[in-house]
């Protein structure tokens, strides 16, 4: 079983997350919570709130709150995750909060169709039953079992402030809109496709070939170390469901200098026999290679080698689903 936090977070802003609603950003915003990377801190830094927080932060309370009397007083933040998502596990942020964090905290998942209100919707069930917090820690919970959720709901117990909120789960798009659109990128984060392992994450994490859009600089590819002996660098996706491959997309944008010199890509189902998609083939340094793929056979796991190092900012596995692959993808929506 995969550890859970090796799965992608999938409230991240980056990948289209957005923190819909709160009831309260009085010192520090709520979109924060689902930054990229992790929270800074300047000590010397204050706003006209006081000081500034790279994190959410309510107001100090002072009555029952959001129609809950005493102890059940809380502040709410609730975001809109990328992707609908089977949450696995999640994480509660406090980084730099240390005198104003709050002392427990719960998260609850909601499933809604497109174009619904979370702050009115009911049916809210919980992901993490209420939880003591520590402060300046990154507090992670193993989530309740269920199906997708599209929204979740962070509430904190009374009032404080809260750096990051993680959501660590396995995507699970509608298949109806998969199949309408016929060929995607089946390596896609967003839609389910991520990295099982790799050989180096020295500069940057694999994950983030898998990233949508283009990457805005080098920082935001994948890039190892320099390599001093025989070897090569390499990192394996699992795709978001067994399909057959037409098009590879091999971006080495912003790599001027440190591009690999080539490239192969080779794939297997579960028999884990790799066989040959790309051949060893050249690559050119900050420029956007496409291959057709002579893919007849349908593959579950990709493996792209890198001679002998150096970075990549994106990897585009363009295919279409088997009828396999299909019902693999209902059976995760549910």
């Amino acid at each position: 079983m995969t550890d859970w936090t090796d799965l992608p977070d999938l409230a991240r802003r980056d990948l289209g997350g957005a923190v819909v609603w709160a009831n309260d950003e009085a010192f520090a915003a709520r979109q924060n919570l689902i930054t990229p990377g992790p929270s800074v801190f300047d000590p010397t830094e204050f706003g006209a709130n006081g000081k500034i927080y790279d994190g959410w932060e309510t107001r100090r309370r002072r009555d029952g709150g959001h129609g809950r009397p005493g102890p059940d007083a809380c502040d709410v933040a609730i975001v809109r995750l990328a992707t609908p998502t089977v949450v696995r596990g999640i994480v509660v942020d406090t980084a730099w909060f240390r005198g104003n964090y709050p002392p427990t905290a719960a998260v609850d998942g909601l499933r809604l169709p497109d174009g619904s209100d979370p702050v009115t919707a009911e049916g809210w069930f919980p992901l993490v039953e209420r939880s003591p917090l520590a402060g300046d820690t990154a507090n992670a919970f193993d989530a309740t079992a269920a199906g997708p959720v599209t929204h979740v709901r962070l509430r904190i117990f009374p009032d404080g402030g809260v750096a990051r909120l993680r959501v660590h789960g396995e995507a699970a798009p509608d298949p109806a809109v998969l199949t309408a659109l016929g060929t995607f990128d089946l390596a896609a984060l967003e839609l389910g496709g991520r990295v099982t392992d790799c050989s180096n994450r020295f500069y940057g994490s694999a994950a983030n070939l898998l990233l949508p859009g283009t990457a805005r600089s080098m920082g935001e590819g994948w890039e190892t170390a320099r390599r001093r002996d025989d070897g090569n660098d390499w990192v394996e996706i699992a795709l978001a469901t067994e399909g057959v491959l037409a098009v590879a997309e091999l971006d080495t944008s912003w790599f001027l200098h440190n591009a690999p010199g080539a490239a192969q890509l080779s794939g297997h189902t579960g028999d884990g026999a790799w066989r040959p998609l790309l051949p060893r083939t050249p690559i050119t340094p900050d420029t956007r290679h496409r291959f057709v793929l002579d893919g007849q056979e349908p593959v579950t796991h990709v493996r792209l080698d890198a001679f002998p190092d150096g970075g990549m900012a994106r990897l585009r596995l363009h295919g279409r689903p088997t009828a396999d692959g299909l019902k693999a993808l209902a059976s995760r929506w549910g």
